[in-house]
């Protein structure tokens, strides 16, 4: 990868928590950092608040619309790209909800959204390379009933986290495979377990800079340049639930992802 201070970032859900915090360290090492978020009044506060070379980009990934509208905006605006953090995402609080699209809400904020995204850009990441993808994910997972994969039947909110989080994980496992030799990695993690953000209901029993050193780590260390297809908790390697390693569940994850998000 390039010294940092010659890298452009783009990391989604970076107005709060993980994201922002993760944001502002890579900021004050000189990377130009583009924020991504749907509230402009935080988007703009964040910016003053890191400062150094940020822009904002407004989206809200529970319309797939505007997500296409996010990469052909940093398209525009930068040739290179030379990492990608999906880390936007919602909890699993409340009742089953749809989004503009008509897809299980958490579904397609969680993961169906970054995938889009991933797709959008991975051009611009191929031409950037050496690039890196770094999906952040969780060790709550679950096994996609591809059946219902958006649960209209029995639907509990944190099935469809789990679910979500597991989808991200096929996602990089698959990705990694297709990008073999291209300079472009992919691998996804666990930051850390219960980070005091606005996503967690409980008692916190990880700082966020435990997130942020590890998911900083995904994002720079030189030793994982050719590490690809990985899960970690924390800085970790470790084992996602076993449909990650399904070629066959990945194969119909893929399948389904194309005909969601083709418009």
């Amino acid at each position: 990868m390039r010294p940092i201070d010659q890298q452009t970032i783009l990391i989604t859900g970076a107005t709060d928590g993980l994201g922002r915090a993760l944001a502002a360290e890579l900021a004050a090492q000189g990377a130009t950092v583009l924020v991504h978020g749907r509230d402009d009044q935080r988007g703009k506060a964040t910016l003053q608040e890191i400062g150094g070379r940020a822009s904002w980009y407004r989206a809200d990934l529970s319309s797939l619309a505007e997500t296409r509208a996010l990469a052909e905006a940093v398209r525009a605006d930068h040739p290179r790209l030379d990492a990608l953090v999906n880390n936007a995402g919602i909890g699993f609080d409340g009742p089953r909800r749809e989004s503009a699209d008509g897809h299980e809400l958490t579904f397609q904020v969680n993961y169906l959204s970054g995938y889009l995204l991933t797709r959008l850009l991975l051009p611009t990441l191929v031409a950037s390379a050496p690039a890196r993808i770094v999906n952040v994910s969780s060790l709550g997972q679950q096994a996609i009933d591809f059946d219902d994969v958006m649960i209209t039947r029995g639907y509990g909110g944190a099935r469809a986290y789990r679910q979500s989080k597991l989808a991200q994980v096929l996602f990089t496992v698959d990705l990694a495979e297709e990008l073999a030799g291209t300079g472009v990695t992919a691998n996804a993690l666990h930051p850390a377990t219960y980070m005091p953000t606005k996503m967690v209901t409980v008692s916190p029993l990880s700082t966020l800079e435990e997130g942020v050193r590890a998911t900083h780590r995904l994002v720079t260390d030189p030793a994982l340049d050719d590490v690809s297809g990985r899960f970690f908790n924390g800085l970790q390697e470790a084992r996602a639930d076993a449909q990650a390693y399904d070629p066959d569940a990945r194969a119909r994850l893929r399948t389904l992802s194309e005909s969601l998000t083709t418009p």
